[in-house]
């Protein structure tokens, strides 16, 4: 038995209307997933390596990600990667300002590197979410650093392109 704990709002996005999103992923993992609605604790019993990947994709969830993404890493090529926004900043506004750069101006940054890198990113709270293939992960993961530590947008996109030319 797996225990953790997401944000209260991210409850009703993890069990869905009248409690679909939740059985789906319990049929789909071979888990059970028990839910603290009050404290945000959620409970996965089950296999070792069914609780593992159920407990991947609450994460995903509980990281602001719709729950047909989170349910690709069921998927063994795909992962997740999480990045805290505290290892690179010092106070709030230095977490808003990283995110903004990020997001860009209506989404228009953060919708290109999911283009590039084939990914899916979730901007939530201070962390930065990346669910993909293993290697677009890490490549959106080496561009969004990038990013954080203040590359211009163009010089992050032409970085991106060229890894997965070497990869290709």
């Amino acid at each position: 038995m797996e225990q953790l704990k997401i944000p209260k709002e991210r409850i009703s996005v993890l069990i869905g209307v009248k409690g679909s999103i939740k059985r789906k992923i319990q049929r789909m993992t071979k888990t059970r997933l028990i839910v603290n609605s009050e404290e945000g604790d959620i409970f996965i019993e089950g296999d070792s390596l069914d609780v593992f990947n159920c407990l991947n994709v609450v994460k995903a969830i509980a990281r602001g990600f719709n729950p047909d993404i989170a349910l690709k890493l069921l998927d063994e090529d795909t992962s997740i990667e999480i990045i805290s926004l505290d290892e690179f900043s010092r106070s709030k506004k230095d977490i808003i300002r990283l995110k903004s750069r990020l997001i860009g101006t209506q989404g228009r940054a953060r919708s290109h590197l999911e283009e590039l890198t084939s990914t899916n990113i979730s901007v939530y709270g201070k962390t930065i979410s990346i669910i993909g293939r293993t290697d677009d992960v890490f490549i959106a993961r080496q561009g969004i650093i990038n990013l954080i530590n203040g590359s211009k947008h163009g010089n992050v996109y032409l970085f991106i392109e060229k890894q997965k030319k070497k990869r290709n």
